[in-house]
């Protein structure tokens, strides 16, 4: 835990605050790049050993994929509690996502010129690929997050690759969402089956989801023959915090998100003295709360617990804003005046009530966000990343005739002659 004035002494320090460490690929690249080449050229084969090899499990043509019986018998081995909350949590996912859909124009069109009109046609994504990550964890919530917004766009297929064994749960998950195309491959040998195809597993054309950094590679190199959603990469939220906030919350919010891993960042912005000492309070009497292993693996990762103390609400968002936060949390007075000042951030959680572990599972918001400030050009992962847009082009002979000159003499000046003669030839004719 570390307290940082926010003033130009400080500046080089804010500025390493700001530029964060992010994870490099580099140290990987090498050894993910052959396994591409490797499922590209052979396929189902080198899925086989590779799974064998390093996730113990004995794949085949036979097991690849989930069966239809082995969805269903996953019910009957997960608690009703957490089916009844991943249902509930995935109709509230739905409604935001469906709501969104709506919102877009499907079809529009402008007249530029008599005679030249202009569509746009918005259509989904035909196939999609979805990876969940597994291993330390079962994680249904992503399962959720990525599923339900391809459903929503309308896109035709949706696939989950996941690293065997696949729990029960996220079986569960992905029957809640429609999606029962469901295949045992996990790490950088799963993005190259989805973006090559193999005799098991068809290509796809977009593929989303979080993963380690072999997964993050493999996305990396595969983008160009598919597309891909963003490089994850740590986990982090910053707090700003006036006077009225309450010290217990925003310890309970900066413990859960440090609970994410050894690399998640919390940031505390506030210009209250006060409330940077109580939070400090809080966590070490929260942690007591907690239990031992859980305990050790906090104590650990509040190095990344970072507190920095502006001189009023105006520095604290100038400091927000330079950051760009995956998650922002507002806990001030005024929180709904403060949010239309907030220029970058991956989502926003207003008042004591809005704490970012709704949002990672119930609320209706997307929790694939944008990670180490991409936030300033990136946006949360959307129906809109499902969907696609093309123009439709429609001149009449009045309206190619208004553009005539212009279309020719641009094509001269770059030297394209025969752009040119694209548009001579049809007026050659007086009847045209």
């Amino acid at each position: 835990m570390e307290t940082i004035l926010y003033n130009k002494e400080n500046a080089e320090k804010l500025e390493d605050i700001i530029k964060r460490k992010r994870i490099s690929l580099d140290d990987v690249i090498g050894s993910v790049r052959p396994i591409i080449s490797q499922v590209r050229k052979n396929g189902d084969s080198v899925l086989f050993i590779l799974t064998r090899k390093l996730d113990k499990f004995n794949l085949s043509k036979e097991n690849i994929r989930v069966s239809e019986r082995e969805i269903r018998e996953a019910y009957s081995r997960v608690n009703k509690r957490v089916i009844n909350a991943l249902e509930k949590a995935a109709e509230n996912i739905g409604k935001y996502h469906a709501e969104q859909y709506d919102r877009i124009e499907k079809e529009w069109g402008i007249e530029i010129n008599k005679g030249v009109l202009i569509k746009e046609k918005i259509v989904p994504i035909k196939n999609i690929g979805c990876y969940i990550p597994g291993g330390r964890a079962s994680y249904p919530s992503t399962v959720l997050m990525t599923c339900i917004p391809a459903k929503a766009a309308g896109v035709e297929r949706v696939v989950i690759v996941s690293p065997p064994p696949i729990s029960d749960v996220i079986l569960v998950a992905a029957d809640i969402c429609n999606v029962r195309e469901i295949y045992r491959v996990g790490g950088a040998q799963a993005i190259a089956a989805l973006a090559y195809g193999t005799e098991s597993i068809p290509r796809v054309d977009k593929i989303v989801g979080p993963g380690n950094k072999y997964v993050m590679a493999a996305k990396m190199l595969v983008y160009g023959q598919v597309d891909i959603d963003m490089p994850a990469g740590p986990s982090e939220i910053l707090i700003i915090a006036d006077d009225t906030a309450k010290p217990k919350f925003i310890a309970a919010d900066i413990l859960a998100q440090l609970e994410h891993d050894p690399n998640s960042y919390a940031i505390l912005v506030t210009h209250s003295k006060k409330i940077t000492s109580d939070v400090e309070n809080e966590l070490q009497m929260q942690m007591e709360d907690l239990k031992d292993l859980r305990r050790k693996w906090l104590t650990d990762n509040l190095q990344n617990y970072i507190t920095i103390l502006t001189k009023d609400i105006e520095e604290s968002i100038e400091f927000a804003n330079l950051y760009a936060p995956e998650h922002i949390e507002i806990m001030t007075e005024n929180p709904e005046n403060i949010v239309n000042e907030i220029r970058n951030a991956g989502a926003i959680f207003l008042g004591d009530f809005s704490p970012v572990a709704a949002g990672d599972y119930a609320s209706g918001g997307n929790h694939v966000l944008p990670t180490g400030g991409t936030a300033r050009f990136a946006s949360e992962l959307s129906v809109r990343d499902f969907i696609r847009n093309m123009s439709i082009q429609n001149i009449n002979n009045d309206g190619l005739r208004n553009l005539r000159d212009t279309v020719e003499i641009i094509a001269e000046t770059e030297g394209f002659i025969a752009h040119k003669k694209s548009i001579e030839k049809r007026f050659e004719y007086t009847k045209v």
